[in-house]
């Protein structure tokens, strides 16, 4: 599903979300207090960007701080992170593009064994695959940009 704006991209991941389960919607911070800021899918083609910034928020769900949810315990976390992976994938793959599903499957991989084995590289992981998905490579601004937002959602 495309969206007409940045808004609207928050407005369904959220909603979304919340029609799939009332867990779900129990989980959602008040507008007022979430962190509505794309990280990664500024540098995509903004067909993705909806399906990035789903599995995006289910990465944060795993391993950093969410945006939009603030679950009650480290198993709903878990549990919702995955959901957002699917949920996400689903939405790449609605684009017919198999190797975009292909580079964010990868992604998710390389991150979890990254994480598995104690060692850093996910935000460059994240970067590279947004390069993948991009129209063009981004201007060394806008990958900083998304780099250290990206850091500031995840350091401790």
């Amino acid at each position: 599903m495309a969206t007409s704006s940045a808004a609207d991209l928050w407005d369904v991941l959220t909603g979304e979300a919340a029609s799939e389960s009332s867990l779900w919607g129990e989980t959602l911070l008040p507008v007022s207090e979430q962190r509505r800021a794309p990280v990664f899918s500024t540098l995509c083609d903004p067909a993705y960007a909806l399906g990035v910034e789903t599995i995006y928020e289910g990465y944060l769900l795993h391993y950093g701080r969410p945006r939009l949810f603030a679950p009650a315990d480290e198993d709903i976390a878990l549990l919702l992170g995955d959901y957002l992976y699917a949920h996400g994938l689903v939405r790449i793959a609605a684009t017919g593009r198999v190797d975009a599903v292909a580079e964010l499957a990868e992604l998710i991989s390389v991150c979890s064994r990254l994480r598995a084995e104690g060692e850093e590289g996910d935000a460059e992981a994240w970067l590279a695959c947004a390069v993948a998905l991009g129209p063009q490579p981004p201007d060394d601004e806008a990958a900083e940009r998304a780099l250290a937002a990206h850091r500031s959602r995840i350091a401790p």
